[in-house]
């Protein structure tokens, strides 16, 4: 059964984001303001398993999707859950961009690296990191539906109960227990291809 306040939030967002896809300007600030919360939590949850030296705070990186998502002409979501979904894939990209800065500084080069793609993504190195968002552009080809597993649960930090959730409510049936073997079967041809191509 829905929760009453959830169906609400969700009809408001979906409103405020045909407002945005038909040109009304204040209609991504009304998005931003009812998602606030449930982004900041995911961007929370990745930046907690973060290094310690990491530049961001969850606040800062939701400005930085706000920004993003203000230089776009027009929203093309029309769900709170495929916004969702976009915003943790901007959060994705924002990342790999601050990984690859850290990465310059350090110059560091030539090693040979062994992904082990797990639940804690502080255990994995900048390079892996960037490895890992190589391979996932070609998991995506393939296999569209465990990719986007990877991306809300490696890069957006969220539980693989939440990752089923959020994938079906943009359409796509899924349980956890799908969500469960999407994942170790990701782990896997992540590893595999990073292995062949690394």
């Amino acid at each position: 059964m829905v929760d009453e306040n959830e169906a609400f939030a969700n009809s408001g967002v979906t409103h405020w984001l045909k407002q945005w896809k038909e040109g009304d300007e204040r209609a991504l600030e009304e998005v931003m303001v009812q998602t606030y919360e449930e982004l900041r939590r995911v961007a929370s949850r990745y930046l907690q398993q973060e290094r310690r030296e990491h530049t961001l705070q969850p606040t800062a990186l939701v400005h930085e999707v706000y920004l993003e998502l203000a230089s776009t002409q027009i929203g093309t979501w029309e769900t709170r859950a495929q916004f969702v979904a976009a915003t943790t894939h901007i959060m994705r990209h924002l990342l790999i961009d601050h990984a690859r800065r850290r990465l310059a500084k350090k110059r560091g080069g030539g090693q040979v690296l062994s992904l082990e793609l797990s639940d804690d993504i502080s255990a994995v190195e900048d390079r892996e990191v960037l490895q890992v968002d190589e391979a996932l552009e070609q998991l995506k080809i393939e296999y569209p539906r465990v990719a986007q597993v990877v991306e809300l649960r490696f890069f957006g930090g969220l539980s693989l109960a939440e990752c089923a959730h959020l994938i079906g409510a943009n359409g796509t049936e899924i349980s956890l227990r799908t969500a469960e073997r999407d994942w170790k079967f990701a782990k896997a041809w992540l590893r595999n291809y990073i292995d062949r191509c690394g």
